[in-house]
């Protein structure tokens, strides 16, 4: 059995991998747009958003009334969960998943129902079906998962929403999209014209970088959008927003290299990790899930902060070289486990636990 990973101290954090940041520092066209709004910082933003969300509803193709924002995904999610479902509705969501939903489900007065996932670290969408009943408020689907990265298909996800009652809300959890690949593209705008009980949650602070901006969006039928708007929080949303959003849409080519050089570190890093072993499923996010009861407390004896799982598993964030070797050296010095060598089938994630656990060097974030 693992020792606690209390046991294991070290002077400073050297590499804290456990929120998926991006390593990179905002485009500099990013940066020189934030710094010219901070001229106005002393004057107050919009009472309510109306240029935000207009703004993103241009670029995603919807009208402004079909898009909410807030203060990062989780603060979209947590309007969400605080309007659509009725209190001590049951909220039903995989596990292990983002933090954020059994934490705020239990904060507004909601029942969680998490349901395990399948042996391949997926999300196991009719097991979810079966769980919907009368009962149920709430639904939401990771594409692609956190924190294992793997994607459910397109067309597996379209006869799940074919299954769920149109007076059910959902949400389609999208704060990875922009690491996704093009085999697996989904039209989200499509998706809502054909399910109006769905609201597809996006954010800038994973892919874009600015997790420190706080901005977070959902889009989706007008009349959900228009109930999720009742607690928007006034002067809630930063002038420096409005500018990093139009600034960072503006760098899409430049944003592009930098998702590149993320994914590929990304498979670099689990190319060599499974060749020393661990079976790290596909992931199609800036993060890697790594199985094992001894991952955890090996990268905590490096200094390096990992998401944790109570059996031992760990999520990092990726994109880092320095950080990536890092993480290898710690793993390759783990206590032997006895694990066997690979297999054809090692991209299955053959246990995974069913309760998750905040970082323990910060709160989670979205």
């Amino acid at each position: 059995m693992s020792a606690p990973l209390e046991q294991y101290r070290f002077e400073t954090v050297r590499f804290d991998l456990s929120l998926s940041e991006n390593p990179f520092t905002p485009l500099p066209s990013v940066l020189r747009a934030v710094d010219d709004s901070l001229v106005q910082a002393n004057r107050y933003p919009e009472f309510l958003p109306h240029r935000l969300p207009s703004i993103i509803a241009d670029h995603i193709g919807v009208d402004p009334g079909q898009v909410v924002v807030g203060s990062g995904a989780t603060g979209v999610a947590m309007q969400i969960m605080q309007t659509l479902p009725k209190p001590g509705a049951r909220f039903v969501f995989a596990t292990p998943t983002f933090d954020g939903y059994p934490i705020m489900s239990g904060m507004v007065g909601l029942r969680s129902q998490p349901v395990a996932l399948d042996g391949h670290g997926r999300q196991d969408l009719w097991a979810m079906a079966r769980m919907i009943n009368a009962d149920t408020g709430l639904v939401a689907v990771c594409r692609p998962h956190n924190p294992t990265g793997t994607v459910i298909s397109a067309s597996e996800l379209k006869a799940f929403l074919c299954t769920v009652p149109a007076t059910v809300p959902i949400i389609l959890d999208e704060a990875y999209i922009e690491f996704l690949g093009a085999a697996d593209a989904l039209d989200a705008v499509e998706l809502v014209r054909r399910h109006p009980n769905v609201l597809v949650l996006r954010t800038f602070s994973k892919a874009y970088g600015l997790a420190g901006l706080r901005i977070g969006y959902a889009f989706g039928a007008p009349a959900l959008v228009r109930r999720v708007r009742r607690l928007q929080l006034p002067f809630g949303v930063q002038s420096a927003a409005v500018a990093a959003v139009t600034a960072s849409y503006a760098a899409e080519a430049e944003l592009g290299e930098r998702i590149l050089r993320i994914t590929t570190e990304r498979e670099v890093l689990r190319t060599a990790l499974r060749r020393n072993g661990i079976r790290v499923p596909r992931s199609s996010a800036n993060f890697l899930y790594l199985p094992g009861r001894e991952v955890a407390p090996a990268l905590a004896r490096a200094g390096i902060v990992a998401k944790r799982y109570p059996d031992g598993s760990a999520r990092i964030a990726v994109g880092d070289p320095v950080a990536g070797r890092a993480v290898l050296r710690a793993l390759a010095a783990r206590p032997s486990t006895g694990a066997r060598p690979l297999r054809r089938d090692d991209s299955r994630v053959l246990s995974l636990t069913v309760r998750s656990e905040p970082s323990v060097a910060r709160a989670p974030h979205r």
